[in-house]
C-alpha cells in the first residue's frame, strides 16, 4: 500500500511529529506504562480512529503506514497483546480500567463494542489509487453499496485470504474506517487497502481498461460462477448490497453476471459468505 507515512522502526516510535499533534493528544515515547489521563474526552478527533480488539489493534501496531496516537490496555490484556505483537511496542501503553476504555469507545451494553481490553487511537490509513493498487496481484472486490460495517470489514478478512490486491467501495454509501470495521477484518485493514471511489461504474470502466474482467454476483443469474471459466483472467467480482443487489448502471458496466452454484436449495447468502464462496471459487482458476 503507498503510504505518505514515516515507517515504523525498532529504534523509536511511530507517532505524528512534534508540533503536528493537538493539545489534546500529545505524543508519546517508548517506554514504561503510564497512567491513563481521566480528563481527557471519549471520541475520535477528525482523521482518526479508535481501533479495539486484539487481532486489530496487534496488526495496526505492526503496520509502518499507520500513525499512532494513544495505546490504552488494561493490565490484563498485555499479554495477550504481546502474544500476536512481540515487545516493545512503537507506543507506550496507558494501563487503564475495562471502565476507562468502555468510556473512550462508547462501549455500553448493546453497543456490539467488544474491546478486549484493548483500544489503540491512530490516524486513518490513506489508500493508493486504483490503478497503483492494481501493481499488486490478484482479483479485486468492489462493494456496491454495502452499508455494514462488519460486513466490510468480514469481507476486507476473506479478499486477504484469497489473495485479493484490494477491494473498493463508494465513499458515500459504504461504512467509513472503525474500529468495528477493523475488528471484523480482523488485521486484513492493515494488510490490503480499501479504496474508497466516487463513482463505482466509472470505476469499473477504468478497471476493464486495464484488461480487468469484471463479473457481477448476482442469486438470479442463469450463468454459474465457475472458477475455470476465468482462467488467464484477472477478475474484478462485484458485490451489491443483500437488500437490492447490484444498482443498475453498475450491473450494466459489468462483462458478465453470474450466480453462485448451490445445489442444496438456499436462495441466497449473506453477503459475506456469498463473497467467500465467490472469491474461493476464482481461486480454482489458477
Amino acid at each position: 500500500m503507498v503510504q505518505n507515512r514515516p515507517p515504523a522502526g525498532r529504534n523509536g516510535p511511530r507517532q505524528r511529529p512534534r508540533g503536528a499533534e493537538s493539545p489534546a493528544q500529545p505524543a508519546q515515547r517508548r517506554g514504561g506504562a503510564e497512567r491513563a489521563d481521566p480528563r481527557r474526552a471519549p471520541g475520535a478527533p477528525a482523521g482518526a480512529v479508535w481501533l479495539y480488539g486484539t487481532h486489530a489493534v496487534a496488526a495496526a501496531l505492526k503496520n509502518p503506514a499507520r500513525l499512532l496516537r494513544r495505546l490504552v490496555i488494561t493490565e490484563e490484556a498485555q499479554a495477550a497483546l504481546a502474544a500476536e505483537c512481540p515487545l516493545p511496542w512503537p507506543i507506550r501503553p496507558e494501563i487503564a480500567p475495562r471502565e476507562k476504555i468502555d468510556q473512550l469507545l462508547g462501549a455500553r451494553p448493546g453497543s456490539g463494542i467488544v474491546h478486549q481490553g484493548i483500544a489503540l487511537l491512530a490516524d486513518q490509513l490513506s489508500a493508493p489509487a486504483l490503478l497503483d493498487a492494481l501493481k499488486r496481484p490478484g482479483p479485486i472486490l468492489v462493494l456496491d453499496q454495502i452499508f455494514d460495517p462488519r460486513n466490510v470489514g468480514a469481507l476486507m478478512r476473506t479478499a486477504q485470504a484469497f489473495g485479493a490486491c484490494g477491494v473498493i467501495a463508494q465513499d458515500r454509501n459504504a461504512p467509513e474506517e472503525t474500529g468495528a470495521l477493523a475488528k471484523a477484518a480482523s488485521g486484513a485493514l492493515e494488510t490490503i487497502p480499501l479504496l474508497r471511489i466516487t463513482n463505482i461504474s466509472r470505476a469499473l470502466i477504468v478497471l476493464k481498461s486495464a484488461n480487468v474482467w469484471v463479473v457481477g454476483l448476482d442469486g438470479q443469474a442463469q450463468t454459474k460462477l465457475r472458477g475455470q471459466s476465468f482462467a488467464g483472467r484477472r477478475v474484478a467480482l462485484v458485490l451489491g448490497n443483500e437488500g437490492e443487489g447490484m444498482r443498475r448502471l453498475t450491473r450494466e458496466t459489468c462483462d458478465e453476471i453470474c450466480a453462485l452454484a448451490m445445489p442444496g436449495g438456499m436462495e441466497s447468502l449473506n453477503v459475506s459468505a456469498a463473497g467467500a464462496v465467490a472469491l474461493y471459487e476464482l481461486t480454482r482458476a489458477e
